[in-house]
């Protein structure tokens, strides 16, 4: 043990540094590839995400599909690229609580269904405890952010 307190240590390490910056990478693609798909599906079934919306209640269906598109789907690419990382991160994690909300509201379905509906609730919750931590610590030395 190093009788400087200020001596690098392991834990400390640019080998870590870069590793760190790997894993954030990782992380916010991860996160960013759920929104890019589901985004890519409700594009490529238009009708059927109208549909969907419709089923919900939401006013103007299409309209609201065209929304659903742009977060997921575009929000979604931007936050994988890393470009205004942290406003992307909020944005999504505020459309992932509504959608959390309005979609999986586990306490107002049959028996059948609500266990189901609880795992979506709180898979939701866990992405956007996620998506906070993206906007509370950017997107990481691997992104357009931070060229």
């Amino acid at each position: 043990m190093s009788a400087n307190m200020n001596a690098t240590t392991p834990f400390g390490s640019a080998a870590n540094a870069r590793s760190g910056a790997l894993v954030a990478l990782v992380g916010r693609l991860l996160i960013a590839l759920l929104f890019i798909v589901f985004g890519y599906m409700k594009l490529t079934s238009f009708q059927g995400t109208v549909n969907y919306f419709a089923k919900w209640g939401f006013p103007m269906p299409p309209a609201t599909a065209v929304v659903a598109i742009v977060f997921e789907l575009g929000f979604g690419a931007l936050l994988a690229i890393g470009w205004k990382t942290r406003w992307w991160a909020w944005a999504l994690a505020l459309y992932t609580v509504i959608a959390a909300a309005v979609a999986h509201r586990y306490w107002t379905y049959e028996s059948a269904q609500v266990f189901a509906q609880t795992s979506f609730f709180y898979k939701n919750l866990s992405i956007v405890g996620g998506l906070l931590y993206v906007a509370a610590f950017g997107p990481g030395t691997i992104s357009v952010d931070k060229r």
